[in-house]
This record gives C-alpha cells, structure tokens and sequence, in this order.
C-alpha cells in the first residue's frame, strides 16, 4: 500500500466511522485502490454500516493463499472496496476486553495478515480518544498522515485539539481536519441552518493552523444509511451529502499527493 490514511476524533459520537467508510469509497470513485481497515478494536461499526452482520469468524472471512506461503485472511469487498474489522472476529455483541498490548498485535495481525493486495490508499478507523490504545495503534502503522474529525461542538473541538498533538508527538503529519454534522440545508427554503453554536474561534482548531478539509452537512438521511447498511456513496449517488463527500476525497487526495513518495502515481 502506498499510503496509510489514519482518520482519528478526540472524543466518540461525532461520526468517524461515518466520514472514514464515505471517504473511502469516495476515493475509490476517483479511480483509486482503496482498503479500509475498522481498527476500532473496541467498537467496530463499519460491518453493519456496510451490511454485514455475522456470529462466527468463519460466516465472513475466508483464507486466501498468496504466492508466498503463509496463509493470509482474505478482505471482505463492498462497493469496490477492500474492508477489514475487528468486527469479523467478534461477535455483534461481544464485547474486546485486552491490554494495550494484546490490542497491538491484534492490530498488526489485521494490518500483515490480511490480503489486501495492491492498494493506493489504505483508510484506517481508529478508536475515539488519545489513551495508550490509540499510540499503540499509530505506533504499529506506517502512517502517511492523518485526518481528525471533529463536530461544530465546542467540547468536539476541544479534544480534537488533544489528539492533534497526539499525531505531533508521533511525528504523524496532520492533513487536516473534517467538519461533520455542519450547517444543514433548510427543507423548506434551501438556507443553511446552524445545528450547534459557533465554536470560539481562539478555541477551535483552526489556532493549531490545521486546515480545515470539508465540511459534511447535518443530514438524518446519512445516521439511517448506516444504521440500515445502506452506504450513502454507493450507486452513484447525488446530493449535497455526496457533493461533501466528494469534495473532501478531493482535498485528502491532495495532500497525500504532496506527500507522494515521489514514484510518480499520486493518489487522484
């Protein structure tokens, strides 16, 4: 793979996995090899998202074997992407309950033994917070860069600031950030329509000088799709949600084109 996308928050509930699954096959719609790793090892939501629901390993995953020896797991592909999860090893209700340590080498097992094949982008959901779980994880990753996801929230903003110096101290380039759950577009005349208070500006993350990537509209249509399993992006989808979307692909593309490790196939 040639780039490892990290999408991280610092607090749960503002919609991670959401911005890391619609991303993902956003990226692959710009003609791009896309996987997508849920290494959110103690709540992994990308299998219902995508609409898969199981209660043994083996009802998902299937062994591959690669021209080398070693016996590989093979991804799970929907909608052209490649996915990987903690979720295929647990069952839907089955809670991870290990140490940071255990939580690493399980992490490096879904990274190495997981046939991903040749990717471009490997998109990578990892856990809300900064606790010795998520530096675990950055430290088993040859991360490329990372993306924080924060809401319009004042407390959003706030630990998303936290985990901005998180990436710092492990040397982990921050591309920026995303905005979700902004401004949403009145049903009656089309105006936007602030759901949260504005975030103070000396105490948001723009005084980090973090660019600000996107911004993904308050829409309830996007909490059913992934409640129900119907992923927004797929089918060719319109929309100011999928416009959001597509635009944020293009800003990620971007900057991990100028981090290009200069073979001349940068991403999009």
């Amino acid at each position: 793979m040639r780039h490892v996308l990290a999408v991280g928050s610092g607090k749960g509930g503002v919609g991670k996995s959401t911005v890391s699954l619609n991303l993902a096959l956003a990226l692959t719609e710009r003609g791009l090899r896309v996987g997508l790793l849920d290494a959110d090892l103690y709540g992994p939501n990308i299998p219902l998202m995508v609409g898969i629901t199981r209660h043994r390993w083996t009802e998902t995953w299937t062994l591959a074997r690669p021209r080398e020896s070693q016996v590989r797991l093979a991804p799970v592909e929907r909608y052209g992407l490649k996915i990987a999860s903690a979720g295929f090893i647990l069952g839907e209700d089955q809670p991870l309950g290990v140490e940071a340590v255990t939580a690493q080498m399980l992490t490096r097992q879904l990274l190495n033994e997981v046939a991903w094949g040749d990717l471009d982008v490997l998109v990578v959901d990892l856990p809300p917070g900064t606790a010795d779980i998520q530096q675990v994880l950055l430290k088993a990753m040859p991360v490329t860069g990372a993306l924080v996801v924060a809401t319009p929230q004042y407390v959003a903003h706030l630990d998303a600031r936290k985990a901005v110096r998180m990436y710092e101290r492990h040397r982990v380039p921050v591309l920026g950030w995303v905005e979700n759950m902004g401004p949403m577009r009145c049903p009656h005349c089309g105006e936007p329509v602030e759901v949260f208070p504005q975030v103070p500006k000396e105490r948001s993350l723009r005084t980090l000088g973090v660019a600000r990537l996107g911004s993904i509209p308050f829409d309830p249509a996007l909490g059913r799709a992934g409640d129900t399993g119907q992923v927004l992006l797929a089918n060719g989808a319109t929309g100011p949600l999928a416009t959001a979307f597509r635009d944020l692909a293009s800003a990620v593309a971007a900057r991990l084109a100028e981090r290009s490790d200069g073979d001349g196939r940068a991403p999009g």
